[in-house]
């Protein structure tokens, strides 16, 4: 696939099946994230990569943070918490790695990961993988963090779930440049 298909035709695709990434899909997914720009070289990312029972164990870990919230969380919060991980044969989650006091401000770290995951985003259209790239409170969440096994530096910038495509392909909806550019001065 040509890069400019790619980045002109990717969507978020959330309906994912097995198969997962092959091990060559996943070296080219990485390599990816790896050429996000990088003000300074400080590399500040960091992925997880997690699969087969590591997703119910991750699903666990994220029925601890909504009791953590409301012990007494009705059973649909819970259920759809454990049910998170299943969405798809593989996640991966992008951790950013901030350096406090350096010259490069940890806005533009923050950004430089999330261009990481966008990379990851490219390289699974580009080989014909879904993949969506997904927060809400679970992203944001101290036990989330802790069971993860984050540093007090690092923020998850998103859950990048990858698997192969279940059904038809959307397709990305038009948008005129010219709604969102204006011309300075």
């Amino acid at each position: 696939m040509e890069a400019l298909d790619a980045l002109l035709n990717r969507v978020s695709l959330a309906r994912l099946q097995e198969p997962a990434p092959d091990a060559a899909q996943r070296e080219v997914l990485f390599r990816a994230a790896l050429r996000a720009p990088d003000h300074g070289y400080l590399r500040p990312w960091r992925f997880l990569s997690i699969e087969g029972a590591a997703r119910e164990k991750l699903g666990e870990l994220f029925v601890s943070a909504v009791l953590a919230k409301d012990p007494q969380a009705p059973e649909a919060a819970t259920t759809k918490a454990r049910n998170m991980p299943m969405r798809a044969p593989l996640m991966v989650v992008v951790i950013a790695r901030l350096q406090a006091g350096h010259k490069v401000p940890e806005v533009e770290q923050l950004l430089s990961a999330g261009c990481a995951a966008h990379s990851i985003l490219l390289a699974a259209h580009a080989q014909g993988l879904g993949a969506i790239w997904r927060t809400g409170d679970m992203a944001y969440d101290r036990t989330v963090a802790a069971g993860l096994g984050l540093a007090e530096n690092e923020r998850v910038v998103g859950f990048l779930y990858l698997g192969s495509v279940e059904g038809e392909r959307r397709t990305a909806p038009e948008l005129a440049p010219a709604d969102f550019v204006q011309t300075w001065g």
